[in-house]
């Protein structure tokens, strides 16, 4: 179980909010059961360094090891972020049954093949069923995911399964376009190739007027992405 879970506050929320918690362990149960090991990245870089036949000691590497791994415990704190206290209750009692869509959410992740940036644009979108979610909580799911070691694919699924599992909508929608520097610098080396992954959940999958309604609105007046 993750650690998170075993707070109060937590167990509390997730009994009484009405939570999936059995989806939310599911997709948690892979998250790491320590906190990022500093030293141990430290150690690691230097001797990195040392394989590329740098000197660490140099003044420009001298401070290299501890930023390196001072940038990692940011740029993965996405596997010790606790999703319900994320959420913080920001979850209301609405009458509302149309479309939310939240577009063009900007997020930064690391390739867990090659550990190289891949970056883009994420657009959610879900079908309330009485309930809704504060704004700033969906582009927060989309950093909880994106700040880990990822495959794109994954991460967009994950974004879906939790936002449903939170929300119990009568559909959830994720499209996700990365720009991916594995492929854009080394290897294949293609600047404009582009990623686009989509999940579909609820009438989203089953409703084909309402997935194009949903299409159509994260197209329009959509700019290239670029860097």
């Amino acid at each position: 179980m993750a650690k998170w879970i075993s707070s109060p506050l937590v167990l509390y929320k997730l009994v009484h909010m009405e939570y999936d918690t059995a989806k939310i362990l599911e997709i948690t149960k892979s998250l790491p059961s320590v906190e990022v090991d500093i030293e141990g990245i430290q150690d690691a870089v230097e001797k990195m360094l040392v394989a590329f036949g740098e000197n660490p000691k140099r003044q420009g590497l001298r401070n290299t090891p501890d930023r390196v791994a001072r940038m990692y415990e940011e740029l993965l704190s996405g596997y010790h972020e606790d999703p319900i206290a994320m959420v913080n209750d920001a979850v209301f009692e609405v009458t509302y049954d149309e479309m939310v869509i939240v577009r063009d959410i900007e997020f930064y992740s690391l390739c867990e093949h090659h550990m190289l940036p891949f970056m883009g644009r994420a657009h959610v979108a879900y079908l309330p069923n009485g309930r809704v979610m504060g704004l700033s909580k969906i582009p927060r799911i989309v950093d909880l995911f994106a700040r880990r070691l990822q495959v794109q694919e994954r991460m967009t699924r994950q974004i879906a399964d939790l936002l449903h599992a939170i929300l119990h909508p009568k559909g959830v929608a994720v499209v996700v376009e990365g720009l991916h520097l594995c492929t854009m610098m080394r290897g294949v080396r293609k600047q404009d190739a582009r990623m686009t992954t989509s999940a579909m959940l609820g009438a989203f999958r089953n409703n084909l007027a309402t997935r194009e309604e949903f299409l159509d609105n994260i197209s329009r007046g959509a700019e290239p992405m670029r860097f």
